[in-house]
């Protein structure tokens, strides 16, 4: 129970960034209820989410050779520097990597993209603020992907295929590996329909590929290394993207 409130209460602090952005309210909505009470109430969503998250990993994690190695010292009192140490530099050269990519791509597809489409984006992106960037995007989004969803992917496919004995077989990790990181991708498709711009073939393929690189990286690190390094990596990503792309 240590271990899940370490990871539970780092992945509210991200949740409740959240009600720093700028959200679209319509007017009708406004009239019925305070602001305050509206942001507040889009939080039980993800609170929700991350507490399943925080338990499925709590509880399979370990099973399948999975693990947040800096979070578990924490909790058991171990040392924290041997916890963190070898999760660094492979974090840092994955987030580089990673935000490289993601700015090349996000470039290069401003070329194709309707341009009321990067518009409305870019504007939903200045909206968000860069606390929120770094909470949760990148420490609670890698609770909910690679330590919930992940983790319960791997431990699946070892139940399936491996009879749940011995360790989970490596196409298990890669499989929970891609499918999460598709997943992330579709589920960024609701966002761009809420931008109210015409959404084509080459802007959906757009949001789920420009969502799911990052997501085989990290879920590649998770794997290696620990959850600590697709967190670091993940954060590393955003600065990265902030830098360059104002």
């Amino acid at each position: 129970m240590k271990l899940f409130g370490i990871l539970w209460l780092t992945g509210m602090a991200g949740v409740v960034s959240l009600l720093g952005i700028n959200l679209p309210i319509p007017e009708e909505i406004k009239l019925q209820f305070p602001v305050w009470a509206i942001k507040l109430l889009i939080l039980i969503q993800p609170t929700l989410l991350l507490t399943i998250s925080v338990s499925i990993g709590v509880f399979l994690a370990r099973k399948v050779t999975l693990s947040a190695p800096l979070a578990e010292a924490i909790s058991s009192g171990n040392a924290l520097d041997r916890a963190i140490k070898p999760q660094l530099v492979p974090g840092i050269i994955g987030g580089l990597v990673g935000g490289i990519l993601l700015v090349a791509i996000q470039l290069s597809a401003q070329l194709f993209l309707p341009s009321d489409f990067t518009v409305k984006a870019a504007e939903m992106s200045r909206n968000t603020s860069f606390l929120t960037r770094i909470l949760y995007g990148g420490i609670t989004e890698e609770l909910l992907l690679r330590w919930g969803m992940m983790t319960l992917f791997v431990w699946i496919g070892w139940r399936i295929f491996g009879k749940g004995q011995g360790k989970p077989p490596a196409f298990c990790f890669v499989g929970a590996i891609v499918l999460s990181a598709v997943l992330f991708g579709l589920g960024h498709l609701p966002l761009a329909f809420a931008l109210g711009t015409p959404v084509n073939n080459l802007t959906i393929a757009y949001i789920i590929v420009a969502n799911s690189v990052f997501g085989l990286i990290a879920g590649y690190l998770y794997w290696q290394k620990g959850l600590e390094a697709a967190m670091i990596s993940h954060v590393l990503v955003h600065l990265v993207m902030v830098t360059a792309i104002r």
